[in-house]
């Protein structure tokens, strides 16, 4: 993993981000939608393909409440929001696979996991993000330093 690249998103987009898609799993795991789960999957392997500032998401924000309520300009990293959406995604795509071939029990119970992880990161607490800059900084999380220790062995 290499850098930091620093980019200026909407602070509201952000935000719409992270809880939106807290919020999709959520509502995927309570009431068994796996085609919301599946969207949630597409979004992030866009996100990670198209990068922060051209992800869905934002887009989607930008684009509607963001012509009125736009918010301040916050600074992400662009690497890290790629890695991120990219575990995000290969999260979301194994949560969708067992449930598509039937695995419900073992689907069911990761997209709760992944529905913990992406309310905890929504938040601002130890998420994808925060593990690459512990892995590029040594700024470091609970779960970062944890991951870090294995690589450092």
């Amino acid at each position: 993993m290499a850098g930091v690249k620093p980019v200026s998103i909407s602070d509201n987009a952000f935000a719409f981000c992270r809880y939106g898609i807290a919020i999709m799993v959520w509502i995927s795991w309570i009431f068994r939608v796996k085609e919301l789960l599946l969207a949630v999957f597409i979004i992030l392997l866009s996100s990670a393909v198209m990068k922060v500032r051209r992800a869905p998401m934002i887009m989607i924000y930008k684009y509607t409440i963001g012509t009125f309520y736009p918010g301040e300009n916050v600074i992400v990293d662009e690497k890290g929001m790629r890695f991120a959406h990219a575990v995000g995604a290969v999260v979301s795509g194994i949560c969708v696979i067992l449930l598509y071939t039937g695995f419900t029990g073992a689907g069911l119970m990761l997209t709760f996991v992944l529905a913990l992880l992406k309310t905890s990161a929504a938040f601002g607490y130890c998420s994808a993000l925060k593990l690459y800059s512990c892995m590029n900084s040594g700024t470091c999380c609970r779960v970062g330093n944890l991951v870090r220790k294995f690589k450092h062995d």
